[in-house]
């Protein structure tokens, strides 16, 4: 059993990881800013699990990330906290500068200051942009697009300059493609506040009634229905590879980058579509202007993923 330090811990990924992390036996501190989540979030990871530490604490407080090393004394860090939505990016493009790249410095100063040696960086397929070939492994070339993408580009050199020179520090990013469902006990989900910058949260907010429409960024696309496609990951499959990096760590020493997806590639109306035999009836959804920022297709080749961490993605279209 290790401490793990899980920053957004009451997020989408980083809460369903934390019920992984407890469930494999791992003693938890969870930190969150709660700027984007709610801490009804960890009360339903207990729930599901076993009790954790929760503090709400922003990765932008020097100060405050540093007590927690101090007083925690943590063996290892997963680091979800961050801002995520690419459109949003390219408006407030420094908003997501300071929060991605100097929250992940404030945790690093931490750790080499307090003996911690390990973290797995939440990255995301967007470092790749828009690739040349399909599907997309660890050596395709790293263009991202939007201010997002390039902040995690940043972060992974920021790794790899820290692990130079502090050699007892060992890193694994783990490049997200897209996390999508839920929980089987439906008690953990997305559930953004506000309007929901992800795909799946927007279509079960229509279905429901709580919005009109889904709309569609984008209808002439170079893909066979003229949406843009990309490679959903079930969000458990997710927190699991986290737990399998975590456990792999230590034996792998540092490992720059891995996908982590299904290789299977489907199209937002596919989506919207398997969403609608779902709940029964049809989701109304139009197409709409492209939104900047957005590459056309991303599919992953996860066969690292698979050979480094023993781990592969297990949950069908329907199950999501």
């Amino acid at each position: 059993m290790s401490r793990i330090l899980v920053t957004g811990a009451a997020g989408y990924i980083g809460s369903h990881t934390c019920v992984e992390l407890l469930n494999s036996g791992h003693e938890v501190i969870g930190i969150d800013s709660l700027a984007n989540s709610s801490a009804v979030a960890i009360d339903r990871v207990i729930e599901l699990s076993a009790p954790m530490t929760f503090e709400q604490v922003d990765v932008l407080d020097a100060a405050a990330v540093d007590r927690v090393f101090r007083e925690q004394q943590p063996d290892a860090v997963l680091h979800f906290a961050g801002l995520k939505a690419v459109g949003e990016s390219v408006e407030v493009p420094l908003l997501y500068h300071r929060v991605n790249v100097l929250g992940t410095v404030n945790l690093l100063r931490s750790m080499t200051q307090h003996g911690c040696h390990d973290i797995i960086f939440s990255s995301s397929c967007t470092v790749y942009g828009n690739p040349d070939t399909l599907p997309i492994t660890e050596a395709t070339p790293i263009r991202p697009i939007s201010p997002y993408g390039r902040s995690k580009a940043f972060v992974e050199k920021i790794l790899t300059d820290t692990v130079a020179a502090h050699p007892d520090l060992r890193t694994m990013a783990l490049r997200y493609f897209n996390p999508v469902g839920a929980h089987a006990s439906g008690r953990l989900g997305e559930d953004p506040l506000g309007v929901p910058n992800n795909l799946m949260p927007y279509v079960m907010q229509t279905a429901v009634g709580q919005r009109d429409e889904v709309r569609v960024f984008g209808g002439d696309y170079a893909t066979p229905d003229g949406t843009c496609i990309r490679d959903y990951i079930h969000v458990v499959d997710l927190a699991r590879a986290h737990v399998a990096a975590l456990d792999r760590l230590a034996d792998l020493q540092t490992v720059p980058a891995l996908n982590v997806g299904t290789g299977v590639g489907r199209s937002v109306l596919e989506i919207i579509n398997a969403a609608s035999v779902a709940v029964g009836s049809e989701i109304p959804h139009r197409i709409v202007e492209r939104r900047p920022g957005d590459a056309a297709e991303v599919i992953a080749d996860p066969a690292l993923a698979t050979e480094m961490l023993g781990w592969e993605a297990t949950h069908t279209l329907e199950d999501i």
